[in-house]
């Protein structure tokens, strides 16, 4: 499965490598939310949850949605800025059904066939299945989505607020640790995608990103096979050292292409192929399986939403949970009327960090 993003007739300096405060931000909140998908930083979390006040640590649970499973697009700039504020002014300026549209879709999971060119503010079948889905999250997901679709305005600013005071609770401090890493990224990409054009700049993010025989196209390896195309604002490659292992990618029609890759480790090792993980590992051999474990390792999903989303039948979906079930890969919790299958981190990580790698990104 892969992202292909068109690149034809683009030149060269529309492709844009730089570091962005909010984006390093929204990863660090992502760690915060699921520190099991990030066990070499489990002691950072720790100790930032053991520092927040009482009602910023309400406010960043309530609001997770927008960066547990996947990260909202619009935390993820096409246009970089140097200060974490001027990112949060760019935010403020994407209009109300832009914002909720994009903040609901990664409530119901980052499936965007959800309700494609509609958004829940005007659209009352979007709105309803918007809905149906965050009930399935849980009550506090729902009241969120509930108080998003009934006064944007005031979800906005709240959210604006708590990002601004994640500032001086723990990002400013992190940043400051990290800066000089990514600095050091952008230096060795841009250096290389000057002298050596977009292949090499490419094939040194990450050997899950490669550029197409015929030049026109970036292949990027992701759970979804979609396609998107870079217009007059280019695609944008954004360096992270608290998003490691994941590699995310922005491509929703309306929004400029933009990949957040992990900085490379001091002694990296690249993951290998998720084909050649499923050549190693044969209890895991079936390719619907492992998209299965690949959409799980965003968050937990119900077997109606896991049909949905691959267009399966729920009899075959549920035929292939159950294999992973007995396989000890995957855990199921009631939440009233629904069962949520969650992915069993601790067991995956004992197989390889090849398989982990790969599913997570």
């Amino acid at each position: 499965m892969t992202l292909r993003i068109d690149i034809s007739g683009l030149p060269s300096e529309r492709v844009r490598f730089a570091a962005s405060p909010l984006a390093e931000l929204t990863a660090m909140l992502h760690v915060l939310a699921a520190p099991g998908h990030h066990p070499q930083l489990a002691g950072w979390a720790a100790d930032v949850w053991a520092g927040l006040r009482g009602d910023l640590a309400d406010r960043l649970t309530e609001a997770e949605f927008l960066w547990r499973s996947s990260q909202a697009d619009f935390l993820i700039p096409a246009r970089p800025r140097a200060t974490l504020a001027e990112e949060l002014d760019d935010v403020d300026r994407i209009d109300d059904e832009t914002y909720v549209t994009a903040a609901l879709v990664t409530t119901c999971g980052s499936n965007r066939v959800h309700f494609p060119g509609a958004s829940p503010l005007t659209d009352t079948t979007a709105r309803e299945r918007a809905l149906e889905v965050a009930q399935a999250r849980g009550a506090r997901q729902e009241a969120f989505a509930q108080r998003l679709l009934a006064d944007p305005a005031a979800v906005r600013a709240q959210v604006r607020h708590t990002l601004e005071a994640c500032a001086g609770a723990f990002f400013d401090r992190a940043w400051a640790g990290v800066a000089v890493r990514l600095a050091t990224d952008l230096r060795l990409k841009n250096d290389l995608l000057r002298r050596h054009g977009i292949g090499p700049a490419l094939a040194s993010v990450s050997g899950a990103v490669t550029l197409a025989p015929d030049g026109g196209r970036i292949i990027v390896d992701k759970v979804q096979d979609k396609a998107t195309a870079a217009r007059g604002a280019g695609v944008t490659f954004i360096p992270s050292v608290f998003g490691r292992p994941h590699l995310v990618a922005v491509h929703a029609p309306g929004w400029h292409p933009v990949v957040q890759y992990p900085v490379a480790e001091p002694s990296p090792a690249e993951p290998v192929s998720l084909e050649t993980v499923t050549l190693r590992l044969e209890a895991l051999s079936h390719p619907v399986r492992l998209r299965l474990l690949r959409t799980l390792a965003r968050g937990p999903h119900t077997t109606s939403e896991l049909a949905n989303f691959w267009e399966l039948s729920p009899p075959e979906v549920s035929r292939h949970l159950a294999v992973l079930r007995r396989a000890g890969l995957l855990t199921a919790r009631r939440h009233g009327r629904y069962v949520r299958y969650t992915l069993n981190l601790p067991d995956l990580s004992a197989l390889g960090v090849d398989l982990l790698a790969a599913v997570l990104r």
